[in-house]
């Protein structure tokens, strides 16, 4: 009988190390897609990592599905932390949602050059003495 018990262990032990690995590679995907989404809108994807929110079942071309929902940081401006999302279907991009940020427009009256408080300019070298 302990025989039986020791396979339903074993056989329990693999279906979570299975499942464990599956949801890893998804996981690093959704990096990977996390990443690029923020590179093609502009914006800096903070922590380099994602954060698993939810899990739900969806009916995709009348199947269903484990759909993984992840959010992360990003930041249009780097003083800023804004949310963003991404779903995943195994390890194909099902949807994501990214903050939507507004950049000021320079005033009428400023120059449209103007440096940030914290840049300091570079201005050239004077030349020494005697050369």
């Amino acid at each position: 009988m302990s025989q039986v018990s020791d396979l339903i262990a074993l056989t329990t032990l693999a279906a979570l190390t299975g499942a464990w690995l599956k949801f890893t590679r998804s996981r690093e995907r959704a990096v990977d897609e996390a990443r690029r989404q923020c590179a093609q809108h502009g914006l800096q994807l903070l922590d380099e990592t994602v954060g698993l929110r939810s899990l739900r079942w969806r009916r995709v071309d009348g199947r269903r599905q484990l759909e993984l929902g992840y959010v992360f940081e990003v930041s249009a401006h780097g003083d800023d932390r804004l949310d963003g999302r991404l779903w995943m279907h195994g390890e194909r991009l099902a949807g994501v949602s990214l903050p939507k940020v507004e950049i000021p427009l320079p005033e009428a009256g400023s120059h449209s050059m103007a440096q940030p408080d914290n840049v300091i300019p570079l201005r050239a070298r004077r030349p020494r003495i005697g050369q």
